[in-house]
């Protein structure tokens, strides 16, 4: 299987980063360039590229940018390392260009380029695996935006809802719209309209509503850090839909590569949380919607516990009922 998107989101020539700038989707289609770490961890931290495998890829070839530049690598690693907290992937891809110990800008390039075509393909893999649990005739529920925005291309959450429409198993996609940056409306929308799969996109507040009418068979989402018990990090409001969903008898599916899994934490209450400016609740595209003063939380992700996710999709297949037992089966194979 070889169908990825209609587009690119993170593209490498001319010795440089390119980047859709997913701060303006979907009304401008802007692309910008890169030539340093620091730059590359400015557009992570911006939400300029956003996902934790595409921030993955990005913070490599930022380390990449540095090595063609002829700066220092400690230095880069460290700028990229605090442009973001929560994702895994970040880490995972910069210890991987770190551990190659070299200097040579060839060798960093072309490592970078590897992990963003394994990344690819483990998208495309986990698509079928995930597809593969899906009904002919379902509809789904997704939140966030988990395609070929958020990755390499395909995507985790949306490749498998990308795969299941392809196998003619998916009859309606229903997209939460993610306050408070809007990612479903915004990305996951446009999306699945790019690739003309039908999509509703429903109101946060309306998901109880639409789980109480029916028709609904999977809550299918990425994530962003999963500990070795398979609790789940994922953007902000995930939690809150794992238990609508458990309440409506609906299945909750987990879609993220193993890069995204730290075994080094025991559970997701140690899995840190970012905390973003309140001004990014208070505020709309830089309009005021709260009172003048008004203060506001914005935690940018929540932990859903492994015990309200039925199956956690990868590219080395799939782990039903996650526990610390299944997910240290998946990684013993």
């Amino acid at each position: 299987m070889t169908y990825t998107a209609s587009f690119h989101a993170i593209e490498w020539h001319n010795q440089q980063l390119h980047l859709l700038d997913q701060r303006h989707l979907p009304h401008q289609h802007q692309t910008l360039s890169y030539n340093s770490a620091a730059a590359v961890a400015d557009a992570i931290r911006a939400m300029v590229v956003r996902g934790a495998p595409a921030i993955g890829i990005a913070a490599a070839y930022g380390y990449a940018l540095d090595a063609l530049a002829g700066r220092d690598l400690q230095h880069a690693y460290r700028v990229l390392a605090e442009s973001r907290p929560t994702a895994v992937n970040l880490f995972w891809a910069l210890e991987r260009m770190a551990a190659l110990s070299s200097q040579d800008p060839h060798v960093l390039v072309a490592e970078a380029r590897q992990i963003h075509a394994e990344d690819i393909q483990a998208n495309l893999a986990m698509g079928q695996f995930g597809a593969a649990l899906i009904s002919e005739g379902s509809a789904v529920y997704t939140h966030c935006n988990t395609g070929a925005l958020a990755t390499g291309g395909h995507g985790t959450a949306l490749g498998v809802i990308r795969s299941a429409y392809q196998d003619g198993r998916l009859q309606q996609v229903y997209a939460g719209e993610t306050r408070p940056w809007l990612q479903g409306a915004r990305l996951t929308a446009w999306e699945l309209m790019q690739d003309k799969i039908p999509v509703k996109l429903v109101c946060d507040g309306a998901a109880a509503q639409l789980f109480r009418q029916g028709g609904i068979s999977w809550v299918i989402v990425g994530a962003d850090r999963i500990a070795a018990n398979g609790d789940t990090a994922n953007k902000i409001g995930t939690y809150s839909l794992a238990v609508l969903a458990r309440q409506h008898g609906i299945k909750v599916m987990v879609a993220a590569p193993t890069t995204t899994f730290d075994l080094t934490l025991s559970s997701g209450a140690d899995i840190p949380i970012e905390q973003r400016p309140a001004d990014e609740v208070t505020h709309l595209n830089g309009q005021p919607i709260a009172p003048a003063g008004c203060d506001a939380i914005n935690p940018s992700f929540d932990v859903t516990p492994a015990g309200m996710i039925d199956a956690i999709v990868t590219e080395k297949g799939l782990i039903l009922e996650p526990s610390r037992e299944t997910v240290a089966m998946l990684f013993a194979r």
